[in-house]
């Protein structure tokens, strides 16, 4: 599978999941050049999501993927979507939504709270 096309599905069906658990705000949210996949609600929380795909764990976990410089990137964005928007919210939370494919099978694991 493409590497854009995986992508794609991947941030499809975190989504789908994130949409079962609380509102979807944005997706694929930019400032600049940076961007964050999901941004979501719920409660006068936000939660900055990043989604991480992969095809099997042969060049490691998805997860594994969101480093130093990327956490800011984040941070960043976050920041900017916070201002943006005027927001105030009670809490804000950064997770990750790793997604392994296997096939025509895949594992989601929510990370939540990472950093």
């Amino acid at each position: 599978m493409h590497h854009l096309s995986l992508g794609r599905q991947g941030e499809a069906i975190a989504q789908a999941y994130v949409r079962r658990h609380c509102s979807v705000l944005h997706v694929n949210w930019k400032s600049g050049r940076r961007e964050i996949d999901i941004v979501a609600g719920k409660d006068n929380s936000i939660y900055f999501i990043e989604v991480k795909t992969r095809c099997g764990d042969r060049y490691g976990w998805p997860e594994e993927a969101v480093n130093y410089k990327k956490e800011e990137h984040i941070r960043s964005v976050a920041t900017d979507y916070l201002l943006q928007y005027a927001l105030h919210p009670v809490s804000i939370r950064f997770d990750i939504i790793a997604i392994t494919f296997y096939g025509n099978t895949y594992d989601l694991v929510h990370l939540r709270d990472v950093f």
